[in-house]
């Protein structure tokens, strides 16, 4: 017999959950910032990880209420709510803060990181991931061993720009690491996308498939995002005496701008972060209305603070959805090894092709692939594979890199940058 709660789970409309996931997260973060007083991010993510642990303990006492709790995380569209909701409004959040001028004198080496860099890392993560699965007998395919490798490619801008900030890293380390961790959420999806497609579809695989695809996904998402970017600057400066409005305009951009990009399937996340960059570009003008400034920065960080909290309380709780499995947990471990040791050779390669004075030193690069954090983009990807134990493997694997990277590197990162630089 199913078990039932006092509001049957059927119930539970995406928007009730959603109302739940945001309490949780206010919950979470006033307990953070008045007790463990870690990186909000963080805090927030241990705390829900925490209370799944303690579900699943309670199990022992009360195996009904339990698997109540499984239900109602297992329907959370985590996917969904990412990539339709939460991913638009934080690439572009995170993208306004940039500046631009900044970010274009590093853009050898932020273009080299996000492109090239994915794809190395993409490679050599998928072939040492598929060498462990042989050893432990896993029945994973060398093309979904690399459709994991571009799944945990891409580093997350969310999770590491206020690290880096109160670290006190050089600014052009900081912007490098940040320019990257935004363009390649972008183009790491594309090559999770069509590495995806060739393992689902082998005999519609063509390379020029795969091209055309990564052309019009990439380069339609930078397009789209310079139209919206050129077209929302200009509204909002016209609209600089009535900043609410340009704000509302701003507002639009994102929502309006990221599902007009899924519908001619370009890339909405370069997108957000191309027009993102763009409307930021124009607040820091001299020429902009300090009013105006004020209310798209006020705006625009509540936004990004309250959207990340919910982003690390559903990475938390989704523990309570893992299948566990030992073998699993063992390639879980390792991969947490070779994630790192690919993204330091993907780093030193990607450092090649930069000019002599873009080149990182030793210290640097170390920097960048400890800098180097996962995030629920990853865990996004790897809930969008088909049901089976594939998909379990995998989905076990990015969360147990994830939670790795989000804790152990995020609260290191900072003891590191003061030993190597300072």
């Amino acid at each position: 017999m199913k078990p039932s709660l006092d509001i049957p789970i059927d119930g539970m409309d995406t928007f009730q959950l959603f109302i739940a996931i945001i309490s949780l997260a206010a919950v979470f973060s006033i307990i953070n910032r008045k007790l463990l007083k870690l990186p909000d991010t963080i805090g927030v993510m241990l705390l829900a990880i925490l209370t799944a642990g303690g579900f699943g303990l309670y199990s022992f006492v009360d195996k009904e209420t339990f698997m109540n709790a499984c239900q109602l995380v297992e329907q959370i569209d985590f996917k969904e709510i990412v990539f339709d909701f939460l991913l638009g409004f934080l690439l572009f959040a995170g993208a306004i803060h940039v500046n631009l001028t900044a970010l274009l004198k590093e853009r050898g080496p932020v273009i080299i990181y996000a492109s090239f860099g994915v794809l190395i890392s993409t490679l050599l993560i998928g072939t040492a991931l598929y060498g462990i699965v042989t050893l432990l007998s896993l029945n994973i395919n060398y093309l979904y061993c690399l459709v994991f490798g571009a799944l945990i490619s891409p580093t997350d801008p969310v999770a590491v720009l206020a690290l880096l900030k109160k670290a006190g890293a050089p600014k052009d380390l900081e912007i490098k690491i940040v320019g990257e961790s935004l363009f390649n959420d972008g183009v790491g999806i594309v090559v999770f996308l069509s590495i995806f497609s060739l393992a689902t579809m082998m005999e519609e695989f063509s390379m020029s498939h795969i091209g055309l695809e990564f052309l019009q996904e990439a380069g339609g998402g930078l397009a789209m995002g310079a139209l919206l970017g050129y077209v929302g600057s200009r509204l909002i400066q016209n609209l600089r005496k009535q900043p609410i409005l340009a704000v509302h305009v701003s507002l639009a951009i994102v929502m309006g701008g990221y599902s007009l990009s899924s519908l001619l399937h370009v890339s909405g996340a370069l997108a957000m972060v191309m027009a993102g960059l763009m409307v930021g570009n124009t607040l820091r003008k001299e020429s902009a209305c300090k009013e105006l400034q004020v209310h798209m920065n006020v705006f625009w960080k509540v936004i990004d603070e309250i959207l990340n909290s919910v982003l690390f309380v559903l990475i938390g709780v989704e523990i309570i959805a893992l299948d566990f499995n030992l073998n699993y947990l063992i390639v879980g471990l390792l991969a947490i090894v070779i994630v790192l040791v690919s993204r330091f050779i993907s780093v030193v390669m990607a450092n090649v092709f930069l000019r002599k004075e873009h080149r990182s030193d030793l210290m640097q690069m170390y920097i960048l692939t400890w800098a180097g954090l996962r995030g629920g983009i990853s865990i996004a990807l790897a809930l969008s594979l088909p049901e089976g134990e594939i998909r379990d493997a995998l989905l076990f694997t990015t969360y147990v890199v994830v939670v790795f990277s989000i804790i152990v590197q995020g609260l290191t990162i900072e003891r590191l940058i003061l030993k190597l630089l300072k």
